[in-house]
């Protein structure tokens, strides 16, 4: 593995750059769907159940529509973003003519993605923090579980992006994708009541449904064996999809 460290970063200090000239515009669509979601679902359902999982029910929802903050703020990076990057603005074959290599580039760009997942997640739980839906001091244990949740959404993103040809391909991983993992990730009811057997074992499989266990024991303080196991497999899961794209990406950009 060629990676330099002072290169990696200055791929992402150039997205940091340039995300700071706009960010409003790019903050407020992907926080606003899951605070819209909490409003709607959580106070709007919510009133007609009394609670779920031994809290009322918009508590339920705050800390896995967390993890979906930073899953939308890692994806949109690692997908739209370095498409574009990629294809039409020449941006890598320009970082590629100085000693920045391909390495240094899926480095620096998953490091921002996780930067823009950690950002979104991380106002999210201000925002419920705010209106005493995180209880303190346990919740604080879930702020490592943004930065996780990016990590892992970026490594899945970065992974699909350098192996589609056209940008067309992206309403497959979203709609096909992505929205199935946030309807049936545990974000909305709690999956062993509903599904049984096998289908609690194809389960484990889902990416989001990892993230967001997390950090409801930590909201909820039963943190356990099962906790590892989520642990385990964001980080095992992420790595192995970094090694799967980093067989793709000195083609891909150099190509």
């Amino acid at each position: 593995m060629t990676i330099s460290a002072p290169h990696a970063l200055s791929v992402w200090k150039r997205n940091a750059s340039m995300y700071a000239r706009t960010w409003k515009l790019n903050l407020l669509p992907n926080f606003f769907e899951p605070v819209f979601y909490l409003m709607a679902i959580g106070v709007g359902v919510g009133a007609y159940i009394e609670e779920m999982g031994g809290v009322s029910y918009v508590q339920f929802l705050a800390p896995g529509l967390i993890c979906v903050a930073a899953m939308n703020g890692a994806s949109f990076e690692v997908t739209y973003n370095i498409y574009v990057r990629m294809s039409f603005e020449n941006v890598y074959e320009a970082m590629l003519t100085t000693p920045v290599q391909p390495d240094d580039v899926l480095t620096g760009e998953v490091l921002w993605a996780v930067t823009r997942a950690t950002i979104y997640g991380g106002v999210f739980f201000l925002v419920i923090a705010l209106y005493g839906l995180a209880p303190m001091p346990g919740a604080l244990l879930a702020l490592p579980v943004v930065p996780l949740t990016g990590l892992l959404f970026a490594m899945i993103g970065v992974t699909y992006t350098l192996r589609v040809p056209t940008m067309d391909f992206f309403s497959f991983y979203f709609t096909l994708f992505l929205t199935p993992l946030f309807l049936f990730s545990d974000v909305f009811f709690p999956i062993e009541e509903r599904l049984g057997g096998v289908w609690l074992l194809v389960a484990e499989v889902l990416p989001l449904l990892h993230p967001v266990r997390l950090a409801r024991s930590c909201f909820s303080g039963t943190l356990g064996w099962i906790s590892l196991w989520d642990v385990a497999y964001i980080v095992g899961v992420s790595f192995a999809l970094f090694g799967w794209a980093r067989r793709a990406v000195g083609a891909r950009l150099i190509s």
